[in-house]
């Protein structure tokens, strides 16, 4: 089975819709409302608002239950990770990865056991 394309950018508020569906899913829109809803002060008609917005960027599918809607990703949340990751390393570090860390590095936000975890990483690559 082919993997799907590359959706389009996926929004902040896009994306704690999509946790819920990775968490659990199908969902229908009461169930993601309920979910991620409450914590973020939204109706039930904004989080039918962000199901549509994942639904026509081929993010999500919407399969008919009745007079509802069980929603379920296309993608799988370790892909949208890549692609994001991906994303942050071409627009502010020219595609490099070792840009990143060195930037991380000089701005103290890694800590000893970070450094040791990357060390331990590289090593395995090298294998």
């Amino acid at each position: 089975m082919d993997k799907p394309a590359a959706p389009e950018r996926i929004s902040d508020a896009e994306q704690a819709v999509m946790e819920a569906l990775w968490t659990r899913s199908p969902l229908t829109a009461a169930e993601v409302a309920d979910a991620v809803g409450a914590d973020r002060g939204w109706s039930l008609a904004t989080v039918k608002t962000l199901l549509s917005r994942l639904t026509a960027k081929n993010a999500i599918v919407a399969q008919p239950d009745g007079r509802r809607f069980l929603y379920s990703p296309l993608i799988a949340r370790a892909d949208f990770v890549g692609q994001e990751s991906r994303r942050l390393l071409d627009r502010l570090f020219g595609g490099r990865a070792a840009s990143l860390v060195a930037h991380l590095a000089e701005a103290e936000e890694l800590t000893e056991r970070d450094l040791n975890e990357i060390e331990t990483l590289l090593k395995e690559l090298r294998k």
